[in-house]
């Protein structure tokens, strides 16, 4: 396939998966808890729904690629390629009404992330990139994305989902960071990565990350210029702890805070 088909194949995946899920958005919509007894953990039919529509159309075209889906489990993993899908990443955010959800397509070659995309169907905006370059599509045009310069933690802006995700061991890891950043922000999932890409945010950090809530997100942030790592400083392949951050000179204090 060329360049163009693949853009365009993605852009369609993109689309299909949003007319399958915006038709629940702000409904009276239940949702069933995956969690099994610990902290919230929703899922609707609006999260299966995405993500079959999308888990079809990639078998049709690409029989041969493996999936990783948050909600249909694993295919064909051992593939050169493999998709990796979040329907809904932020469905907290998607059942109280708020625009801070989106789509999450990522697609990996030899285990390592080479294409993301995270689209909002709400708002008509697509993040996109393929870690040499990212950009945004929403109603107004388009235009290349790029992190900011900031070497500082006095000067950073930093995000998490929510503090009470993390282990007691790693949040006192996280307030370090928080302790000397500029601005804390809670609550935004995916958004945050794109805010980050865009230059508005400047370091993400979480816990307890699947594949498929990062691998979509990570060819963005790299190919505005950022930098997304576990704790570490490994893959973000396999999610878990991931700190994702607009300047490498602030990646390094951010890694060298959180292991200290």
């Amino acid at each position: 396939m060329t360049a163009v088909d693949f853009a365009g194949f993605v852009d369609d995946l993109a689309t299909l998966s949003g007319t399958a899920i915006l038709p629940f958005f702000r409904t009276t919509l239940a949702a069933a808890d995956k969690s099994r007894g610990g902290v919230f953990d929703p899922v609707t039919e609006a999260d299966r729904a995405g993500e079959a529509a999308m888990r079809q159309m990639i078998k049709r075209t690409f029989p041969s690629h493996g999936i990783i889906g948050e909600e249909y489990g694993d295919e064909r993993t051992d593939s050169e390629f493999v998709w990796v899908l979040d329907p809904i990443d932020g469905t907290k955010s998607f059942i109280a009404g708020l625009p801070t959800w989106g789509t999450l397509i990522g697609l990996t070659r030899h285990g390592q992330p080479c294409y993301g995309m995270m689209h909002q169907p709400f708002t008509r905006e697509r993040f996109f990139g393929d870690g040499g370059s990212a950009h945004w599509r929403g109603p107004t045009g388009e235009r290349t994305l790029r992190t900011r310069r900031c070497d500082a933690l006095g000067d950073a802006i930093l995000s998490t989902t929510s503090p009470r995700l993390f282990a007691a061991a790693d949040l006192s890891c996280f307030e370090r960071v928080e302790a000397e950043a500029r601005l804390t922000r809670f609550g935004y999932d995916c958004y945050a990565y794109c805010m980050l890409a865009a230059g508005l945010i400047d370091i993400v950090i979480e816990t307890g990350l699947k594949p498929y809530d990062i691998v979509a997100l990570a060819p963005i942030v790299q190919g505005a210029g950022g930098v997304v790592t576990t704790w570490s400083g490994g893959s973000p392949a396999e999610g878990g702890s991931i700190v994702a951050s607009g300047d490498p000179r602030l990646h390094e204090k951010t890694l060298a805070l959180l292991n200290r």
